[in-house]
């Protein structure tokens, strides 16, 4: 089993890569964003995002009413239907799917998140939390009949409303649940840079092992980033690979080597 994350970057190719999934050797699955088409409706709307960064560092977009309103038409509505779109015309037959349908990811609403503001730490409570559960069932009888999931958030929490989730940690959780062997990540850089201003600096191959040192030298979103890759090896080995997602044939691209490898 592969699962691909495609980043929600204005500059993802999605057209090549979704003509790219026909040469993939196993069943797969797909996660994507939208974060880029979610600014670019909330401009619209004249929705002014929110980004917190929590005491320790990490930071997130804050998820009201309103915000995950935009997020329903711009992640589960536009991006995901027209990937489904694509899917189709290349002769995939593929069923897009939010956490909340069928209950496929749900998860657990956050208490809050402590923020610092003015050197006070104030507890900040919106519409997130982490994915906790995936329906397998669900999954396993879609990919069995031949269908391939197109997931995306929102999720469904304990009192079954819809919350703002990072796919990067849904990803985490549905290697562990279905045993993924190999998870492709498709993002808006050639690989894991060493240096973030440096296109030329990609690391090409990272170990288990370094990533906890590689958290450390990071900030804002990438340090949330690098915090879930750690959490993709807790549940046994794979095989992540951080590739371009801007170019032609990036799948290919990332399994003849281009991009980075983590084992």
């Amino acid at each position: 089993m592969t699962i691909i994350k495609i980043g929600g970057g204005e500059q993802i190719n999605l057209e090549s890569i979704i003509k790219d999934l026909i040469n993939l050797d196993d069943d797969f699955i797909i996660v994507h964003g939208a974060n880029a088409l979610r600014d670019e409706l909330a401009k619209k709307l004249d929705y002014e995002k929110q980004v917190l960064v929590s005491a320790s560092g990490y930071s997130s977009v804050f998820s009201d009413e309103e915000a995950l309103d935009i997020m329903l038409m711009s992640y589960s509505g536009l991006r995901n239907k027209r990937i489904v779109e694509m899917c189709q015309q290349a002769g995939i037959n593929a069923i897009g799917l939010t956490g909340l349908d069928g209950k496929l990811i749900e998860g657990k609403r956050n208490r809050g998140i402590r923020v610092k503001e003015d050197g006070k730490l104030r507890m900040v409570r919106d519409f997130s939390g982490k994915p906790k559960t995936i329906n397998v069932d669900l999954l396993k009888l879609l990919i069995d009949n031949g269908y391939v999931p197109i997931l995306t958030v929102p999720i469904i929490d304990e009192n079954n409303f819809a919350i703002s989730s990072e796919n990067d940690d849904i990803v985490a959780l549905l290697k562990h649940s279905l045993n993924a062997d190999r998870v492709i990540q498709l993002i808006e850089a050639p690989g894991f840079l060493d240096d973030a201003n440096n296109p030329d600096s990609v690391v090409k191959n990272i170990s288990r092992t370094e990533l906890g040192k590689r958290e450390a030298q990071v900030d804002g979103r990438m340090k949330r980033k690098m915090k879930a890759l750690i959490k993709l090896f807790e549940s046994g080995s794979t095989s992540v690979y951080i590739c371009d997602g801007r170019i032609e044939n990036p799948i290919t691209n990332a399994l003849n080597g281009g991009g980075t490898l983590i084992k």
